[in-house]
């Protein structure tokens, strides 16, 4: 299953049918007139550097059986697999991923659908969401570095709190 908006590319394509918009009087460009480098043959229309972005997804509902909620997790890291780590109770859990997306946006968008995407593939209890973190790969070994923000997702995988 291909996660995406309708018509967009797949992942690491690198390439999209742009509008071109002008920058405006103030913009400045790259230090020392460089620009990002850029796969040959691509427009500066058509580029868009994909980033990765850590999600933490927060769910709650009413309670469900401790096991059907870890079924339903497990099913959720293998039809996603880019799933670090699930933590779970009977009554809420967090997901916490990577997501490849152009900027923030794009990748809270995709992290908002993905419960509701899956619910019923994976058989999920049907909880809302109620919390969503999304910060860029910079941000999030600097809180790691710095002793702050969760410890990385380790061990890998679906654990009860």
């Amino acid at each position: 299953m291909r996660r995406a908006r309708p018509g967009a590319p797949p992942r690491g394509t690198g390439s999209r049918a742009l509008t071109s918009v002008g920058a405006g009087a103030d913009f400045v460009d790259a230090p020392d007139g460089q620009a990002p480098e850029q796969e040959p043959g691509v427009t500066d229309e058509e580029w868009i550097r994909s980033r990765l972005w850590h999600i933490t997804l927060s769910v709650s509902g009413s309670e469900t059986p401790l096991s059907e909620v870890r079924r339903g997790l497990e099913q959720l890291a293998h039809d996603h697999p880019f799933l670090l780590t699930s933590r779970y109770a009977n009554d809420h859990a967090e997901i916490r991923y990577w997501e490849e997306a152009r900027d923030l946006h794009d990748a809270a968008a995709v992290a908002l659908r993905l419960w509701g995407e899956h619910r019923s593939s994976a058989r999920l209890p049907p909880w809302e969401i109620v919390g969503l973190e999304v910060i860029d790969r910079q941000t999030y070994h600097l809180r790691i570095a710095e002793g702050y923000g969760p410890p990385p997702a380790a061990p890998v995988g679906v654990h009860p709190y």
